[in-house]
Formats: C-alpha cells, sequence, structure tokens
C-alpha cells in the first residue's frame, strides 16, 4: 500500500539479509570485508550475490560473484526496505498463528469444520507467502499485485466467518431479504473497488518513477481509464450503502455495525477528494487502502448476520 514492494528485490531473504541493511554504504563492495554466500551488493546499477564464504581484496573480483537472475531491479531506499521487511515479518507471525490455531483444531476442538477451515487458513497464507515473491520477482507486476490482495481480503473474510462460527455472544438480528441482496451486492462493489485501487496504485507509482515524487500535480495527469472507473463507482456504492443503513434503521434490523460502514465510506471519499484535488498529502494513499479493507471486512461480517432467518444468532 506504501508502494514498498521492491524494498526486499530479493526473497525472502532481504538483500541477502535476515535482517536487512539500514544505509546504502552496507550494500556497497567494500576491500578487506567478509562476505556470506547469498549476501547481495549493488555493483553499477546490478545486483551482485555472493558465491561462497569469503574475503574481498583490494579489487574487485567479478569471479567471486553472481548476478541475480530473476530480475534487473538494484535501487535501495531505505524507507521503503524496512517497510517491506516488517510486512514480511508480519507475515511470518501470522503464519505461526494459523498453526497454532491449527492445532487448536485438530487437538482441542477436534471438529471437522474447524479442522477443515484450519487447514485451508494455513493452505491460503503459506499461497499467500508463495505469491509474494511472484510479486517481488516480476517487479510489482499489476496482475500479481490485484491477485496478492485479493488472497489478504479472503484470509480476512475466512477469518471473520471462523469467529462468527466460533463465537457465544448473542445478539437480536431481524432478517430481511432486500437488506441481504442488498449487502451481498454491496461487498462485490467493495472488492471491484479495491481491486481497481491497486490498479490506479500502480498508474501512480510508473508515474512517480517517470515524474518523480515532487511532481505530484502530474501523477494524474493522464490517467487511465480505471481510474475514472473507479471515481464512478464510488458514487454507486455510497448510494448502495446509504439505502442499506436507511433500510437497517427504518426497520430497526438490529445492524449497528453498519455505523462503521457509513463513517469509513466517508474517510474513504474525503482521502479520494485529497488525493485527486490536492496532489496527495502525506498518508492518504496507505489510508485509503487500509479502510478499504477494513471496510470489507466490516461489511463481510454484517452480511454473515443478515443472512440467518432466526432472530438470535450466535456471533462473534
Amino acid at each position: 500500500m506504501t508502494g514498498s514492494g521492491m524494498g526486499c528485490p530479493d526473497w525472502p531473504k532481504c538483500f541477502g539479509y535476515i535482517i536487512p541493511p539500514t544505509s546504502e554504504t552496507e550494500l556497497e563492495w567494500t576491500p578487506g570485508r567478509t562476505y556470506e554466500k547469498g549476501q547481495v551488493i549493488i555493483v553499477e546499477e546490478t545486483l551482485r550475490v555472493a558465491k561462497s564464504d569469503f574475503t574481498t581484496t583490494e579489487t574487485f573480483n567479478p569471479q567471486n560473484w553472481n548476478g541475480y537472475e530473476k530480475h534487473d531491479y538494484a535501487i535501495f531506499n531505505p524507507w521503503h526496505t524496512w517497510i517491506e521487511y516488517i510486512n514480511r515479518l508480519c507475515g511470518a507471525l501470522a503464519g505461526l498463528a494459523f498453526l497454532v490455531m491449527l492445532g487448536a483444531a485438530i487437538f482441542k476442538e477436534r471438529k471437522r469444520k474447524r479442522i477443515l477451515l484450519s487447514l485451508f487458513a494455513v493452505f491460503l497464507i503459506g499461497f499467500q507467502g508463495w505469491v509474494g515473491a511472484t510479486v517481488v520477482y516480476s517487479v510489482l507486476s499489476p496482475v500479481r499485485i490485484t491477485i496478492h490482495m485479493v488472497i489478504a481480503l479472503l484470509l480476512v473474510a475466512l477469518l471473520i466467518y471462523m469467529l462468527y462460527e466460533s463465537s457465544k455472544i448473542k445478539h437480536r438480528y431481524t432478517f430481511d431479504k432486500a437488506f441481504r441482496n442488498g449487502m451481498s451486492i454491496a461487498i462485490v462493489l467493495t472488492m471491484t473497488q479495491i481491486i481497481l485501487g491497486t490498479q490506479v496504485r500502480q498508474h501512480i507509482d510508473e508515474q512517480v518513477d517517470l515524474v518523480g515524487y515532487a511532481a505530484k500535480s502530474l501523477w494524474l495527469d493522464n490517467p487511465e481509464i480505471t481510474f475514472y472507473i473507479h471515481r464512478s463507482f464510488s458514487i454507486i456504492v455510497f448510494l448502495l450503502n446509504a439505502w442499506l443503513f436507511i433500510r437497517t434503521r427504518k426497520l430497526n434490523l438490529g445492524h449497528r455495525s453498519f455505523n462503521w460502514v457509513v463513517l469509513l465510506i466517508l474517510i474513504e471519499i474525503a482521502t479520494g477528494v485529497l488525493m485527486n484535488y490536492f496532489e496527495f498529502p502525506f498518508l492518504t494513499q496507505p489510508i485509503h487502502l487500509v479502510v478499504a479493507s477494513v471496510l470489507f471486512g466490516i461489511q463481510f461480517y454484517i452480511l454473515l448476520t443478515a443472512t440467518r432467518k432466526e432472530k438470535s444468532i450466535e456471533l462473534a
């Protein structure tokens, strides 16, 4: 979401390190320095990978290094590097949590449905890690970025569903077919908006590469068609969710979480306006995408509560 996907140009390590460098000097060839196999340096705007453990002499010896074969991207930006590193670290920690969940399902819960769901969740987060690696190897291919984002949203939906099914907190809802169908459409529209948003973000990143960070007024000077679709879709999203909000209040359906949906959509509109007309103020891009992801999660939760015809149901 911050455009930091190439902060670590290799995978699973970062420039060949378990803990990435903090300055460009650490990636420069240095005489009399000991390098370990797999460590990366930048030489003449290309990545070089140490063939084995060795100590450099007074002159650079290309025989000690292999060229990096996955791509030709060789830029170090400490901000992007550490954002990407933290992203990967959080992913690894999440993977451990998924394994703990699977262990609890197998040895404590011992319910087939929960075991199968936990197995699928572990598979999905492992697959997500592999897709993340292909995103890096492709130098941020827009299609792969979109797939990466969609899988993340599927993980969110799966976890919310598992929490919903396992919770014992009771609340009262009134079933309404029109509201349920409207929520289903709203989720599809939100997912579509997020997918379009990742494409718009990729176009902006390409413009940043062309004109630089200082020329923010040019980032949307000649946008692609996805930008106009994304912007127009926001009107439909707002109108549909406004109708759902009015309906749940008018019929007293009990979906109090919809207050958050309204708030998040207003934040989405505000950050979108700021980016479009006020030259991308600081943090508006990541906030825009983060809020969209949270919005999807809350909408999915509301859809779960809206699909049961019983008035009293168990929820997360």
